[in-house]
């Protein structure tokens, strides 16, 4: 399973941002996939999560602002859409896959542990 970033970008404060994930080789039925993110000096912390049974979460930090989708046409390819960016959405952003739903224990967005797979990651930078 491979899971590869698109290159993220900048933006400035109250603008809008979007950040794809092409996920390959996943052939399980069941799945969660999500983003979590890192910045610099602060601890991993889950941002999404959209999984097989139609459940969408995002963390308090980003609830009303963000949004999660996955395209399965051709490629799976998950996406998540950032409006109304602040500079603290500043971060290394990853994509993750995990063959538990949100009911049957997926981490996202709660915790970032132990994602069965996850990407490189993708800087999002933006300025106030």
């Amino acid at each position: 399973v491979q899971l590869v970033e698109s290159a993220g970008g900048s933006a400035q404060a109250g603008g809008s941002l979007t950040l794809s994930c092409v996920v390959s080789g996943y052939t399980y039925s069941t799945y969660c996939m999500g983003w979590f993110r890192q910045a610099p000096g602060k601890e991993r912390e889950g941002v999404a999560v959209i999984d097989s049974d139609g459940r969408v979460l995002f963390a308090d930090s980003v609830k009303g602002r963000f949004t999660i989708s996955k395209d399965n046409a051709r490629n799976t390819t998950l996406y998540l859409q950032m409006n109304s960016v602040k500079a603290e959405d500043t971060a290394m952003y990853y994509c993750a896959a995990d063959r538990r739903t949100v009911v049957r224990g997926c981490p996202l967005p709660r915790s970032v542990c132990c994602m069965d797979y996850g990407g490189k990651g993708t800087q999002v930078t933006i300025s106030s």
